[in-house]
């Protein structure tokens, strides 16, 4: 999804800067550092981001993000 040319925004993803493309889904976030969607919970700027619209739910500078993993074991 990068490009050279695209113009990149910066976010803060548990209390680190993390910069990605504008445009880009708080799925494509969670994949950019190495988690599944589909094994996490975000919260964005104090709100929670329902899993179901992670491909849809865009990124926007500024936002503040904390992130948690599921960790199956046993």
């Amino acid at each position: 999804m990068t490009h050279e040319h695209d113009v990149m925004i910066t976010i803060t993803v548990n209390d680190e800067n993390h910069e990605v493309p504008e445009g880009s889904t708080v799925a494509y976030l969670c994949r950019d550092i190495g988690l599944d969607p589909e094994k996490v919970a975000v919260e964005r700027n104090l709100e929670i981001v329902p899993r179901s619209t992670l491909e849809e739910a865009l990124v926007r500078a500024g936002d503040r993000f904390e992130i948690v993993h599921f960790v199956g074991g046993g």
